[in-house]
C-alpha cells in the first residue's frame, strides 16, 4: 500500500526577514511573521494531503528562543498534526543544536526529536518505514554523522534524516560533511537533507534531496521556497514533488535602463519589471533588490543624487504594485552614453581600450592575481563587508574598471564626474 510523507528543513521559526529598512508605504505587516505563516502552511499541507509522516531536517529554530512564545507556537502546530494522526520526526541542525537551545518545552507525543549522542532508528511498521537520524550536539559538527547511521531495516522503506553540507556548497558553512556517493552506499530509499537553503536533488537512485528552506529571509534566498512531497509504494519512490509554501518572495530585479533618456524613463521600466516579478511570485508580497544597469543618458542624473533616486524607486514601487513590493536595496551601475563622440574621434580612440578591458573577463582575471596581493596590504575594514574591495571577484573588478572609464569620460567631455 503506498504512503506519503512531507520533507521540509531550515524553518528558522521567528527569524526576521533581514535587510528591510522601513519606509513610508512599505508593506511592513505583510513581512512580519513570515516564517510562522510559512510553517502554518506546511502543517496545513500535511493535513490536506493526508501524509503519513512529516520530516524536519534541522534548523527548526533560528537560535535560542528570546522567550517561550517561539516554543509555544511550535507546540500548537504539532498538536494540530497530532489531532490529524500525523507523526513528526525532527533532527536538530547547527542553529538549533542541543548546546544552542537553552529553553525547552515538553513535545507532544506525536513528535520525535532524534538524539544528539548517536544515530537512532524509529520504525513505523504499520506504514512500512524506518527513519534513521541524529541531531547536532553543538553548532559546529566537523564529522560525517552519516558514516555511523545503521544498516537499512529489512522489509521496510528506509529514510535517512540528516542536516549536512553534503559535497560542500558555496555560501554555506561545512557541517556534518559527507558525499552523495557515501549516502547512496547506505542502501536507504530516500535521504531527507537540510542546511542548504536552495532546493536541490543530488541523486534519483536513490533519491537524495535538499528540500531548501521554507521561507526566504534575505536577498540571497530568492525564488520559490517550500517543502517536498514524496510518494512511496513498496520499496520504490513513485514521485518527488516540490510544494511551494513561502508567503513572501525575494527577488533580484534587474532593470535594463539602456537608452533611457532620464530618471522618469528608468522608473517606467522599473514599474514594468516589478509587475512581472509580482506575477512570477503569484501575487505574494515581494522583497526586491533593484539593480539598474545599461548605458543611458539618465546615468549622470542617477549617480549624481543616489539618495533621491533610492526614494524615487521606493515610491515608484509602492505606486506600481499597490504596496505589495518592498525595495530592500538599490544598486545603480549604469554608464553614460558616448554618442556625442564620433567613432573616429581621438577621445573615442582613448576610451575604447578601457571599455574593452572592462568587458573582457579573461583580461580582468589575468590582472586579478597581482591585485589580490596588493589588496592584502589594505586595512581589513576596507576589504570586508558588503561594500568591501573584493578584488578576487571578476565582477567587482569589471565594475570598478567601468566606473573608472566613466570618470575619465566625464572629465574629457567636460561633465560633472559621477559620484
Amino acid at each position: 500500500m503506498p504512503f506519503r510523507f512531507l520533507h521540509a528543513a531550515d524553518i528558522h521559526i521567528d527569524s526576521p526577514l533581514r535587510g528591510l529598512a522601513p519606509y513610508e508605504g512599505a508593506p511592513v505587516e505583510a513581512m512580519r511573521g513570515a516564517t510562522r505563516r510559512a510553517f502554518e502552511r506546511l502543517v496545513e499541507t500535511a493535513i490536506a494531503e493526508k501524509v503519513n509522516l512529516l520530516l524536519l531536517a534541522g534548523d527548526l529554530y533560528d537560535g535560542d528562543w528570546p522567550d517561550y512564545r517561539t516554543g509555544l507556537f511550535f507546540i500548537a502546530q504539532m498538536a494540530r498534526l497530532r489531532d490529524a494522526r500525523i507523526p513528526v520526526f525532527v533532527v536538530a541542525g547547527n542553529h538549533d543544536a542541543r548546546s544552542v537551545i537553552t529553553k525547552s518545552l515538553r513535545l507532544p507525543d506525536n513528535v520525535h526529536l532524534f538524539s544528539a549522542d548517536a544515530p537512532e532508528t524509529r520504525r513505523l511498521v504499520d506504514v512500512g518505514v524506518a527513519i534513521h537520524g541524529q541531531s547536532f550536539a553543538k553548532r559546529s559538527v566537523p564529522d560525517d554523522l552519516s558514516d555511523r547511521y545503521p544498516k537499512p531495516v529489512d522489509g521496510l522503506f528506509n529514510i535517512g534524516l540528516l542536516h549536512t553540507s553534503a559535497d560542500g556548497r558555496e555560501g554555506h558553512d561545512t557541517y556534518a560533511p559527507c558525499s552523495a556517493d557515501g549516502l547512496a552506499a547506505k542502501g536507504y530509499g530516500y535521504w531527507a537533507l537540510g542546511h542548504i537553503h536552495r532546493r536541490e536533488v543530488l541523486r534519483e537512485e536513490p533519491w537524495i534531496v535538499f528540500s531548501g528552506n521554507l521561507q526566504g529571509r534575505h536577498a540571497r534566498e530568492t525564488g520559490a521556497k517550500g517543502a517536498t512531497l514524496v510518494t512511496v509504494e513498496g520499496d520504490r519512490v513513485q514521485s518527488v514533488e516540490p510544494r511551494v509554501l513561502d508567503v513572501v518572495r525575494w527577488s533580484v530585479c534587474e532593470v535594463d535602463a539602456t537608452g533611457a533618456i532620464d530618471g522618469d524613463a528608468v522608473l517606467d521600466i522599473l514599474a514594468d519589471r516589478l509587475a512581472r516579478e509580482l506575477d512570477a511570485a503569484e501575487d505574494r508580497p515581494l522583497c526586491a533588490r533593484v539593480r539598474v544597469t545599461g548605458a543611458c543618458r539618465a546615468h549622470q542624473t542617477l549617480v549624481r543624487d543616489p539618495e533621491r533616486w533610492l526614494h524615487e524607486i521606493q515610491a515608484a514601487a509602492t505606486t506600481a504594485t499597490g504596496g505589495r513590493a518592498w525595495i530592500e536595496k538599490v544598486e545603480i551601475t549604469t554608464r553614460p552614453e558616448r554618442e556625442r563622440v564620433p567613432a573616429d574621434d581621438a577621445l573615442a580612440d582613448l576610451l575604447r581600450p578601457a571599455d574593452a578591458l572592462a568587458a573582457d573577463e579573461a583580461l580582468v582575471a589575468a590582472a586579478r592575481g597581482d591585485l589580490v596581493d596588493l589588496a592584502r596590504k589594505l586595512p581589513a575594514e576596507l576589504r570586508q563587508g558588503p561594500d568591501g574591495l573584493d578584488v578576487s571577484s571578476t565582477e567587482f573588478l569589471s565594475l570598478a574598471l567601468g566606473r573608472a572609464t566613466d570618470l575619465l569620460a566625464a572629465r574629457l567631455f567636460g561633465e560633472e564626474p559621477a559620484k
